[in-house]
């Protein structure tokens, strides 16, 4: 009986519209912060408000999350963009049309190709500044497995924000858009920029 459960529960597609059980993470180091747990309607209601509490919630929840503010850039809530709001069901309806433009282009399930972009576009290296003799001096540090995902999230939902604000396209066209871009490790991808900038500015701080 027991049994039977589990492959029920297994057998979840997420909205009843995508699977995820046969979506692999194939960078080792993201396996146990990309949560891909199946579950019918993915709304937390923020109970994962904890130390490590973002592992708990499903990966796609999170971009939702993420673009709720989209227009925050540093300290700072610079752009407040009209068709992203804080309300769950307008947030998700646009990454799920998102993602049905990515299936409709790659032919691939967009869950996968999601996270393909978030290994693509999650920074490895990254600067922080150390006061050493009352001078401060950029030094080179790795980055942890949830802030790597934390980055490509972020830059992903920026990279799409930009790609919308004030242009032609929507925002769902712009994330659609960027999520292929970062999968392909196309170099007009926004994220993929701030990776290799990322990066590099690490090298040069060695």
């Amino acid at each position: 009986m027991k049994m039977a459960e589990q492959k029920t529960i297994s057998s979840f597609k997420i909205f009843d519209l995508y699977d995820i059980s046969n979506v692999v993470v194939e960078d080792i180091g993201l396996k146990a912060v990309i949560n891909l747990e199946p579950k019918l309607i993915l709304k937390s209601h923020g109970r994962n408000v904890q130390k490590f509490g973002k592992t708990k919630v499903n990966i796609v929840e999170r971009l939702m999350n993420r673009l709720s503010v989209a227009g925050h850039r540093g300290k700072k809530h610079r752009i407040i963009l009209g068709r992203s709001t804080g309300k769950y069901s307008k947030n998700m309806k646009i990454v799920l049309e998102a993602f049905k433009l990515i299936e409709k282009r790659t032919g691939k399930n967009p869950v996968a190709v999601f996270v393909k972009a978030i290994e693509n576009s999650a920074p490895r290296d990254e600067i922080t500044v150390i006061e050493y003799g009352g001078a401060r001096y950029p030094q080179a540090v790795d980055v942890s497995p949830l802030r790597r995902v934390n980055l490509a999230l972020r830059n992903i939902i920026h990279g799409a924000s930009d790609k919308a604000f004030n242009k032609k396209k929507t925002i769902t066209q712009g994330l659609a858009e960027e999520i292929i871009l970062a999968s392909e490790q196309n170099g007009e991808s926004f994220a993929m920029k701030k990776k290799n900038e990322a990066e590099k500015q690490a090298d040069s701080a060695r």
